[in-house]
């Protein structure tokens, strides 16, 4: 069975350890990688994308918005636009409230945009209710879709 993977892309390392603490916790069946900037996170989506035969995508990208080198908003926009990844689901985790962000992010297709609640448990349940959802319950598109 291919291991699946979580991909988290978080500069901030108090948001980064609450995330992997909320998802420690709830046990789940996944491998959490994590990218620090915009372009590391590119990089490494890249890497996996246009390897034949070679690692896998991720089951889920949690992408925060306010990020260096590239932000995030560009980060969903080239996921969008690379033909393997066009169909990634990401869903943007940010601290942003902004309606011209949320806006920019559904045009840019993300799959969800979750506000970040201040809280650690509201924080911890979030996630994990989002990466529950995409582990537990989402039927994936089939292989040929975007072929």
């Amino acid at each position: 069975m291919t291991t699946r993977t979580i991909l988290l892309v978080e500069d901030n390392a108090d948001d980064e350890a609450l995330a992997l603490r909320a998802l420690r916790r709830d046990g789940l069946d996944a491998c959490v990688e994590v990218a620090r900037d915009g372009a590391e996170a590119l990089e490494w989506l890249n890497a996996r994308a246009d390897a034949t035969p070679g690692p896998s995508l991720p089951v889920v990208v949690l992408l925060d918005l306010k990020l260096p080198k590239v932000g995030g908003i560009e980060v969903l926009g080239a996921i969008r636009r690379h033909p393997q990844m066009a169909h990634l689901p990401v869903v943007v985790v940010t601290s942003s409230r902004e309606s011209r962000d949320l806006a920019a992010c559904y045009a840019e297709r993300a799959n969800g945009f979750v506000c970040k609640p201040v809280e650690f448990e509201a924080f911890s349940e979030a996630i994990r209710t989002v990466v529950r959802y995409w582990l537990e319950y989402n039927v994936p598109p089939p292989v040929s879709v975007g072929d």
